[in-house]
């Protein structure tokens, strides 16, 4: 549920913090301007301003779940902190209303020395609760945090997972009317994760809004209604989740699509593919110059090596028709065009792909020389251009996904690289709430009933 009814207001937030190149420079700051201004000279500045968010201005409402994503450095954690109270704006005002829960770090508010029971009851008291109250929820607590024996043990002796545990367990049973979380259910595993995403469903549904910062794009389209996208300090977009984490993978693979190159796409032309279904007869590559680096979903952090007897010079990507999206749907068929250069004479060269997540899992991989491909034997002369045509259907879970394009040739037992470009092209499956793991093998179930009487 959620209503008009904010309960965070960010208006016109600035926070500038200052950095010194000596720790000495400090200290002067502290006590010589004041001294200077007392005996009506100018003051001194030691130390270089750094504005970590810019005129930030937005609204939560209640029973809203909110994304925060940015690059690392965009100032995520510091609007969060102020927005909890532990760091003052520089400039502009933030109202909240009612109680706020937050996992600004992993243990945050723990004290190591004290044992996981006494901090439940220490973080709770924070939070404002009665020791009578703790007592009404502390089994509810240590249930979900399930670290067993460990509950009476030292927090200085746990896991970074199972201090994480316990922070959400107690934030999460508080009944806040605002909880943030910045990254900590990353660190948990799958199962516990799982739990936790129920029990903010369960707040949202009672009422509580959240603010949920995270890296995980498929995290944000799935369990937030808006997102925020901060860029550099300052407030990039705000609106509905997937068109906020469109643009986030744009700046974090470098497909800003704003910027003016002589071979990247505008926005008018990108606007344009999205919208008219690509025909492969007539897919221009460009096979002059290498603006591999130039097309949307090239990813900036490739890792590519090579003898350069042959050059992937080009790529285009469509997925049923649509020309380099910023996502596809599972069940999609997605087709990759590639322009090669061959700059000296390749016998029986061998094209290959595989497909990885981005923990660096190859999910699947293949190449012309398995998949007996005709026309390999035709090309491969010196100074001759060749085009390859890969299709396959999108059988994928939601999340990241990077593909490596490789050239080679075998030289008796010995693969030859010629030109290969690992993790070079990235591209996003959009949510699969019917899927689990990592690919869809299309099993079916049938039921019979028994007649156990018969």
């Amino acid at each position: 549920m959620s209503s008009d009814n904010p309960v965070i207001s960010v208006k016109n937030v600035s926070k500038c913090f200052y950095t010194y190149d000596k720790p000495h420079d400090r200290l002067k700051q502290a006590f010589v301007p004041r001294l200077q201004r007392l005996f009506g000279k100018q003051a001194t500045t030691y130390g270089r301003e750094f504005w970590a968010l810019r005129d930030i201005s937005f609204d939560v409402n209640k029973g809203e779940t909110v994304g925060i994503v940015g690059r690392n450095g965009s100032g995520k954690s510091t609007l969060l902190q102020i927005i909890c109270g532990t760091l003052n704006p520089t400039l502009g005002e933030i109202e909240t209303r009612g109680r706020v829960a937050a996992l600004l770090e992993l243990g945050s508010g723990f004290n190591p020395e004290f044992t996981g029971r006494e901090n439940v009851y220490l973080n709770a008291a924070v939070l404002g609760l009665t020791r009578d109250e703790v007592n009404d929820r502390f089994d509810a607590i240590a249930g979900f945090a399930d670290i067993g024996e460990f509950l009476d043990q030292p927090v200085k002796a746990y896991s970074s997972g199972m201090a994480v545990r316990l922070a959400f367990a107690v934030q999460a049973q508080v009944d806040p009317e605002i909880l943030v979380v910045d990254e900590a259910l990353s660190v948990g595993d799958a199962r516990f994760q799982a739990k936790c995403f129920e029990r903010l469903r369960q707040l949202k549904e009672n009422g509580t809004s959240i603010l949920l910062v995270t890296h995980s794009s498929e995290q944000v389209v799935t369990h937030c209604s808006r997102a925020i996208l901060l860029e550099q300090s300052r407030l990039e977009m705000i609106g509905e989740s997937r068109p906020v984490i469109n643009r986030y993978t744009d700046l974090l693979f470098g497909r800003d699509k704003s910027a003016t190159t002589a071979k990247s796409l505008d926005l008018a032309e990108a606007e344009r593919l999205e919208a008219e279904p690509a025909e492969i007869d007539k897919i221009t590559l460009c096979f002059d110059a290498d603006v591999y680096a130039s097309r949307m979903g090239y990813n900036p952090h490739e890792y590519r090596w090579g003898d350069q007897g042959a050059t992937l010079l080009d790529f285009h990507m469509s997925a049923s028709g649509r020309e380099f999206p910023n996502s596809v749907e599972s069940g999609e068929e997605i087709t990759l065009t590639l322009a090669i250069s061959f700059n000296r004479m390749i016998v029986n060269p061998i094209i290959g792909f595989t497909i990885k997540t981005k923990e660096g899992v190859t999910v699947y991989g293949t190449n012309s020389y398995m998949l007996d491909c005709d026309g390999v034997s035709q090309i491969g002369q010196a100074g001759s251009q060749a085009k390859a045509y890969l299709k396959f259907k999108n059988s994928l879970a939601t999340g990241d996904y990077f593909i490596s394009i490789g050239i080679a040739s075998r030289e008796g037992e010995e693969i030859v690289p010629h030109d290969r470009r690992y993790d070079s092209i990235h591209f996003v499956v959009e949510p699969t709430p019917k899927l689990l793991g990592l690919i869809d093998l299309g099993a079916t179930m049938e039921i019979d009933p028994v007649n156990v009487n018969a």
